[in-house]
């Protein structure tokens, strides 16, 4: 007679740690419990109710009109997410916008052409994104203190420039970046956000760039002792969210025609909230950016819905900043209820 022992116990007894996965581990089942397949049912969700309420919105020219809601904003909103994730931020991103314009109008004035106008709003998109990194990075100053700081520098120089007035002498051309369109509705600005999504897609999870920013933004001190250099990585992030604001002055300028120290003033909290209702953690360390992608069509259709519903600035306004709050206090809500369910 054979005697049981606590090997054959435990062979004979069903394990889950050894039971084969059911369907809802499969990485298709995954996809669908993510936060960017719950954002992709919002927006479809956001787009059926703009068809019923209003009969203008399936219009394809105002399908593309409802674009400008976003694009300019989400050229910024990539590098932004790269920032976010490293454990940075940066809110002088308006700023810089309205500094980059004002140059640009100068240059305008005093006889440019559209390639040098180019160069001017890119460059000095750089200049600034490097100020903000040189302080964090070799002064080891708090990212969100130096950038509310050069918030106020960079629109206050504007200001001083400009005053009360405007410029509105451009070039003939310039105007193809805000206002062109490649191929039927399909306007230049879409086609350039398109690609940068694409592009900063591939740079985050395709490269090993976009690894060494996860790295730095989940444990930077072990990122340093593995020989990572994070200083110069978060550099490299504000260098690109200076770029690309230089990038969204020149097509904010272009579709509007001229430039006044206000231009932009609050795109920082919508950009901010599209990062972050696309899934990035604002503590750092984890986010993609098909998320940040869907989430700007978000914004996009829900403020075009309000514009063609009448519905005032100032309710847009309060609508995001509640979405702002809400987007950061459910995560870490959910998270404290987790233990109490188990």
């Amino acid at each position: 007679m054979s005697r049981e022992t606590p090997e054959s116990r435990l062979e004979s007894r069903p394990d889950s740690r050894r039971a084969i996965p059911d369907r809802l581990s499969t990485p298709g089942a995954r996809l669908l419990r993510s936060w960017e397949a719950l954002l992709l049912a919002v927006a479809v969700a956001i787009f059926v109710a703009n068809c019923f309420a209003s009969p203008y919105f399936l219009d394809p020219w105002n399908l593309s009109d409802a674009t400008f809601n976003f694009t300019e904003k989400a050229m910024i909103a990539f590098p932004m997410a790269l920032l976010i994730i490293a454990g940075e931020i940066d809110l002088s991103v308006a700023a810089i916008i309205a500094l980059a314009s004002t140059i640009m109008g100068m240059a305008a004035e005093a006889g440019f052409g559209t390639p040098a106008l180019v160069l001017v709003g890119l460059g000095v998109g750089l200049v600034c994104g490097a100020v903000n990194g040189t302080l964090v990075t070799r002064f080891g100053l708090p990212s969100i203190v130096v950038t509310i700081g050069t918030m106020s520098l960079f629109r206050g120089i504007a200001y001083i420039i400009l005053g009360d007035q405007a410029y509105t002498s451009y070039p003939p051309g310039f105007d193809y970046f805000g206002q062109g369109y490649v191929f039927w509705v399909i306007s230049f600005e879409f086609v350039l956000f398109a690609a940068l999504a694409v592009l900063f897609g591939v740079l985050l999870r395709r490269t090993s760039f976009g690894r060494m920013v996860y790295a730095v933004g989940n444990n930077p001190m072990a990122a340093r002792f593995s020989g990572l250099r994070v200083g110069r990585i978060r550099f490299l992030l504000f260098l690109m969210t200076g770029l690309l604001s230089g990038v969204a002055a020149i097509c904010l300028t272009s579709r509007l025609g001229s430039t006044r120290p206000s231009i932009a003033l609050g795109w920082e909290l919508e950009i901010v909230t599209m990062v972050v209702l696309g899934g990035v953690s604002i503590l750092g360390g984890a986010g993609t950016i098909a998320g940040v992608v869907i989430a700007a069509f978000v914004l996009g259709m829900v403020t075009f819905g309000f514009g063609l519903l009448n519905v005032p600035g100032i309710v847009m306004s309060i609508f995001i900043g509640l979405l702002l709050i809400a987007v950061i206090a459910l995560p870490r809500l959910a998270a404290r209820l987790a233990p109490r369910r188990a």
